[in-house]
């Protein structure tokens, strides 16, 4: 893990990417968008990794793609071309949402375009009091369901609030982000990255079967019939009830202990804290 288009770095089970072109209020290009895709991507069997931090550097967490290397780029080329791009920008946004770890976008500022829907593939949002947010797609003249977000949106705010904010493409300020739902947390500057982590910190320490299931039936269930999702929470709860974790807790209650979640992870005692 070795990226070059941004920072990357493990402590404690905590995987942080951090966008780092503040110059360019963390703007996307064609190669850090393979390489975010193929790092979530890799993210899914890494081991040393129990959870992600995604945030940025700066003024801005991420103001989508860059208008000369992306935007400017992309006139007049084949439409083979066109919808490469396009759908490898989907394969991003797929990546984070469904990689069976717990992800928190930390939020430091300006957060538009893509960074909007990369903010909202993640699990929680923990936002700067200066993080404003706009889906801003139709102000650009383009469709505002793009790269999920027509997907994503409604489920955290529901049809109305997402509606607005894809049909208008403005900016909402982090108060009325909070206010609808799409912020978690929000919190002084100074305290950003700290939250963040300890957020983290606490989910890599969870049992990690039970989090990866929940993360993958909320997405399920959100597309099946009540008693369909019956079905299927009974069967998940009855294989999660073999794993080691579910022994682990009720031996912590009875000796009267602290769970151990982390020893039951496959790779634990490797590189537990280590810097990449």
């Amino acid at each position: 893990m070795n990226p070059k288009h941004f920072d990357y770095s493990e402590q404690d089970g905590v995987a942080t990417i951090r966008l780092n072109r503040p110059e360019r209020l963390n703007a996307l290009t064609f190669d850090s968008y393979r390489e975010l895709t193929d790092t979530f991507a890799a993210l899914r069997t890494r081991e040393s990794v129990r959870s992600v931090v995604l945030t940025g550097t700066g003024r801005a967490f991420c103001s989508g793609g860059d208008v000369k290397d992306i935007i400017g780029r992309l006139f007049d080329v084949p439409d083979a071309d066109l919808l490469a791009f396009t759908r490898m920008t989907c394969d991003l946004v797929e990546n984070i949402h469904t990689l069976e770890k717990p992800v928190i976008a930390a939020l430091n500022g300006t957060t538009c375009g893509a960074g909007a829907v990369m903010a909202i593939a993640a699990d929680m949002r923990v936002a700067s009091e200066t993080a404003k947010i706009g889906f801003i797609f139709t102000q650009v003249g383009l469709c505002g369901a793009d790269m999920g977000a027509a997907w994503l949106l409604p489920r955290i705010v529901g049809l109305g609030h997402a509606s607005e904010l894809l049909l208008r493409g403005t900016f909402i300020d982090a108060k009325r982000a909070a206010e609808i739902g799409l912020y978690n947390h929000v919190v002084d500057g100074d305290r950003l990255e700290a939250r963040a982590m300890e957020l983290a910190t606490e989910l890599a320490a969870g049992p990690g079967m039970g989090l990866a299931m929940t993360k993958r039936f909320l997405r399920i269930e959100s597309t099946t019939p009540l008693r369909d999702a019956m079905q299927l929470e009974g069967w998940i709860q009855a294989e999660c009830m073999k794993h080691p974790d579910y022994r682990e807790a009720y031996e912590a209650f009875v000796e009267k202990r602290e769970k151990d979640f982390v020893k039951n992870r496959p790779g634990h005692g490797e590189a537990a804290g280590a810097k990449a």
